[in-house]
């Protein structure tokens, strides 16, 4: 295997962050007594909040902003009278504690960690990113963990992957590779910073972006294999 450093994305790459975050936002509301059926506001939130997050990786809005703007939005369409602010606290609150890892995640991690060193790259919020990443007992494999909260920027800005870079011991973009879902930040900003990548893909969606992944894979299990044969 030529790859000795792996950058990994976190939601819906190692933990599914989808799964996570259903259960937080209900635990949210019904802490709030918005109790019923809440999957109208559920996918309201998800619209709202990722519209608000590609304007974020844009430089167009604080974070700050955006973790209490999502839900003000939500509970304005809906006529609910209740805080965003707290919304937005609970949510974060109950966020760490709701960890589903995806499949594999755990043995390509301590794989990779064999043989190099793997680090995670995430635009979500360090706080609760640290803490998720705590319960989900991926930390004893990891180098580090690398934040635009802390960089200052987001993927796909080249000034992300820069700094996450500088955290390894050693770096050279010929053994490394960036691991991820996302075609518009993980793989899109692995070609910007000029290493490869390889775009996880479990629904098999079509590729319709401008983006150029080196190896594609539904499954987190097919990733050795495929990384030895790269």
């Amino acid at each position: 295997m030529k790859y000795r450093r792996f950058l990994f994305d976190l939601d819906d790459t190692l933990l599914d962050f989808k799964a996570s975050e259903r259960l937080s936002f209900s635990r949210a509301l019904s802490s709030l007594g918005i109790d019923g059926e809440d999957e109208p506001l559920f996918a309201d939130y998800q619209r709202e909040n990722m519209l608000l997050w590609s304007e974020f990786e844009k430089g167009m809005v604080r974070k700050e902003i955006l973790k209490v703007e999502r839900f003000r939005r939500v509970f304005e369409q809906h006529g609910i009278d209740a805080n965003p602010e707290t919304a937005s606290a609970r949510y974060l609150q109950f966020l760490p504690e709701t960890v589903v890892l995806v499949e594999g995640a755990a043995e390509i991690c301590e794989r990779l960690a064999g043989v190099g060193e793997v680090a995670i790259i995430t635009n979500g919020i360090e706080a609760v990113q640290a803490k998720r990443i705590e319960n989900s007992g991926l930390g004893q494999w990891l180098s580090f963990v690398a934040t635009s909260e802390t960089c200052g920027f987001a993927k796909p800005d080249i000034r992300f992957f820069e700094h996450a870079a500088s955290r390894f011991r050693t770096f050279n973009k010929e053994e490394a590779i960036i691991v991820g879902d996302r075609l518009d930040a993980d793989i899109l900003g692995a070609n910007r910073f000029g290493i490869e990548s390889c775009w996880f893909n479990p629904l098999r969606a079509e590729n319709r972006s401008l983006a150029v992944p080196t190896i594609e894979v539904a499954r987190l299990s097919e990733i050795a294999v495929r990384l030895a044969g790269g």
